[in-house]
C-alpha cells in the first residue's frame, strides 16, 4: 500500500520532486491555455478546504484545480464547524478522515496543521500558517524558472517582514540552490529557528538596509507588512518599515532586467508603489495565474504520481 505524503513545508520536497512539480505544472498549464483536457487524478475524491483565515487567490486556485482535475472541493470556515464550539481537532480529525480524500487547511498554527496531518489516513496540503505558505512560494518559484530555468545562476532579494513568506522563500531557495538575500528592519527579523533549518548558509545575505542588494538581484521580492492578525499594529508597522518601501527610488541602482514579486494582496503606497506592481518588470499577475496550475501539479503529485 502507498505510504501517503503531505505538504506541510516546502522542505518536504527535494529538488528534484520540486522540478517535478514544475513540470507538471507547465503540463497543466499548457492544456488549460489550449483549452485540452486534463489528467482527472482527482475523479471521484472530495477535498475539504479547512480555512481558518480569509483568503482570495488561496481559495480559488484550490477550488478551481479540484474541480478541473475531476474531483469535488468542499469548502469549510471554522465558524461552520463543531470547532468554534469546542470540538477537540482530534475528534475533528478522525470525522474528516471518514468523509474525505484529502485536506487543505489555511490556518495559523503550524502545530494544528501537523494534528491534522498525524490522523488523518489522506494527503494534508498547507495553504498558509504562520510559519510557511509552501504552496505560495512554490508558485513563485515556478514562476521565475518559466523565465530564466536555471535557478542556480539567480539571486532573490526579500525586503520587508520576515513573516512565513519570507521563511518559506528562505528555505525554498535553500532547496533549489539559489542565492537569497533578505533585507529586514531588526526588530522583524527572520526566526533562528528558520536560519538552524538552512543547510548551505552560503547562499544568504542577511541585512537591515534593502538598497545594499539590489544591484546584485535578478528578482526583487516583497510582501505585506500588515499580515493577518497585526491589523491593530498597522500605523506602527508602517512607521517601521516605510524605509523598506520598494520604490523607483530604492531599485535605481537594479539590474535592466530585474523581476518584481508579490505575493498579494498588495498595499499600494505601502510596501510597494503602484508605478513598480504594475510596471513593466512587474510579473506578480503570472505569480497569481501560476497558483492555480503549481495546485494542479501539486495534487498529481501528491495522488497520481508512481
Amino acid at each position: 500500500m502507498k505510504t501517503k505524503k503531505d505538504l506541510l513545508n516546502i522542505t518536504d520536497l527535494s529538488r528534484d520532486e520540486i522540478l517535478e512539480i514544475f513540470s507538471r505544472a507547465q503540463f497543466y498549464k499548457a492544456r488549460r491555455r489550449n483549452n485540452q483536457p486534463v489528467l482527472p487524478v482527482l475523479k471521484g475524491r472530495t477535498i475539504g478546504l479547512f480555512f481558518r483565515k480569509p483568503s482570495s487567490r488561496t481559495r480559488i486556485s484550490f477550488e478551481v484545480a479540484i474541480y478541473e482535475l475531476g474531483g469535488k472541493p468542499l469548502f469549510m470556515s471554522a465558524e461552520q464547524l463543531q470547532l468554534s464550539r469546542g470540538e477537540t481537532i482530534s475528534d475533528t480529525a478522525k470525522v474528516f478522515d471518514r468523509y474525505l480524500n484529502g485536506l487543505v487547511i489555511r490556518t495559523f498554527e503550524q502545530e494544528e496543521i501537523e494534528e491534522f496531518a498525524g490522523i488523518v489516513h489522506f494527503p494534508v496540503i498547507n495553504a498558509l500558517t504562520d510559519l510557511f505558505h509552501p504552496c505560495q512560494i512554490l508558485a513563485d518559484f515556478f514562476t521565475i524558472w518559466e523565465r530564466r530555468k536555471n535557478l542556480k545562476s539567480l539571486t532573490l532579494t526579500y525586503i520587508g517582514d520576515g513573516n512565513n513568506v519570507c521563511n518559506t522563500i528562505i528555505l525554498g531557495a535553500d532547496v533549489l540552490g539559489m542565492r537569497c538575500n533578505v533585507a529586514t528592519p531588526p526588530q522583524f527579523r527572520v526566526q533562528s529557528k528558520i536560519w538552524g533549518l538552512v543547510k548551505n548558509k552560503k547562499l544568504f545575505r542577511e541585512g537591515t538596509n534593502p538598497a545594499d542588494f539590489i544591484p546584485q538581484s535578478d528578482i526583487i521580492y516583497t510582501d505585506t507588512w500588515v499580515s493577518m492578525g497585526d491589523e491593530e499594529e498597522a500605523e506602527k508597522r508602517r512607521k517601521i518599515f516605510q524605509p523598506f518601501q520598494v520604490n523607483s527610488d530604492l531599485l535605481k541602482n537594479a539590474p535592466k532586467n530585474y523581476m518584481f514579486m508579490h505575493c498579494l494582496p498588495a498595499h499600494r503606497g505601502w510596501e510597494v508603489t503602484g508605478d513598480i506592481l504594475d510596471g513593466a518588470h512587474s510579473i506578480v499577475w503570472d505569480q497569481t495565474e501560476n497558483r492555480l496550475h503549481i495546485q494542479k501539479a501539486i495534487f498529481h503529485f501528491l495522488y497520481a504520481r508512481k
